[in-house]
């Protein structure tokens, strides 16, 4: 499995041009599944698994990868379908989401793809609302088109990890409540998970939220406020994107956003379960104003209220 991810790191430059790199994996014979490469650490062999009495039904274990034990999730069982038999050719992804580090069992890791953002849909309708994607795309993959599920693994982790959108003691500034009154939050995410989390959060402030699903829909909303001639700035306290999304990613809608004089000046915060420094290295790059590692309601709060009190000082 080493030569499949032998140069992840050097794949991090995709982002910000609009290009990601999908790992392609089974967890059934019929159908490709997927996750961002960049999110993912490493992919072995699956290791002896140590069971934890009480933990959640999803868990089949923990891993010891040098030194660091990990939960392990059976993919399968966690989006619906029957628990996975664990056979000669399972892998385990091991990804890093929301400032954690949790490992994917799965049947079977195939190969990498690299993809545009424009390649990638979202779920058809016909999918419900309860489905665990984030989008869809087609590959050719073994000489023949393969339709490919996207997994929305942080609707997956909400589900096992419980998350609290209360913030906690002495984060509101009680002045600044009745100044957030009719306020306006644009949120662009392509998980309905993360868009939830976020706009619970933000409502407790009387903030009202506009939600999209992808980077597009958000800059097409910005263009169309532009040219009925309605101030952006005047519009909205704030736009709040992810980074990886269909049509159009976080970074490259910032950059839109910078080199159109008509908006330019919107307050951007790029909040996404990528960690580490390259994502402070992208935000300098594109222009956004704040990073915020998901989910943390306080941050969040403390960025709204930041951004507020800038306002009031104008």
């Amino acid at each position: 499995m080493a030569p499949i991810l032998a140069s992840v790191d050097q794949r991090t430059q995709l982002v910000g041009e609009n290009r990601l790199e999908l790992l392609l994996f089974r967890i059934s014979v019929t159908q490709l599944f997927a996750i961002n490469v960049f999110k993912v650490k490493e992919v072995v062999n699956v290791p002896t698994l140590r069971s934890l009495p009480g933990s959640h039904s999803s868990i089949v274990g923990f891993a010891n990868l040098r030194g660091v034990s990990i939960p392990v999730i059976d993919l399968r069982k966690a989006i619906g379908f029957s628990p996975s038999a664990q056979g000669a050719n399972s892998n385990l992804i091991v990804t890093e989401y929301n400032r954690s580090v949790q490992g994917f069992l799965v049947d079977k890791v195939e190969h990498i793809v690299n993809l545009t953002w424009s390649d990638i849909l979202p779920p058809p309708k016909t999918a419900g609302r309860h489905n665990y994607l984030t989008a869809i795309t087609r590959v050719e993959y073994q000489a023949r088109q393969e339709l490919v599920s996207i997994i929305d693994v942080e609707k997956i982790l909400a589900e096992i990890i419980p998350y609290d959108i209360k913030p906690s003691e002495g984060v509101l500034d009680p002045e600044l409540l009745p100044f957030m009154a009719g306020k306006k939050v644009l949120i662009a995410d392509d998980s309905a998970t993360a868009r939830h989390q976020v706009k619970s959060t933000l409502e407790q402030l009387g903030l009202e939220v506009i939600e999209v699903s992808d980077g597009l829909q958000a800059l097409h909303l910005l263009q169309q406020w532009c040219e009925r001639d309605i101030e952006i700035s005047e519009q909205l306290l704030m736009l709040i994107t992810d980074a990886e999304m269909p049509e159009m990613d976080g970074y490259k809608l910032t950059q839109e956003i910078r080199h159109d004089k008509r908006m330019c000046d919107l307050y951007i915060t790029l909040n996404t379960s990528l960690s580490g420094s390259f994502n402070h290295a992208m935000v300098k790059k594109v222009g956004c104003d704040r990073f915020i590692s998901k989910f943390q309601p306080d941050l969040l709060i403390e960025v709204v209220q930041d951004k507020l009190r800038q306002s009031l000082a104008l």
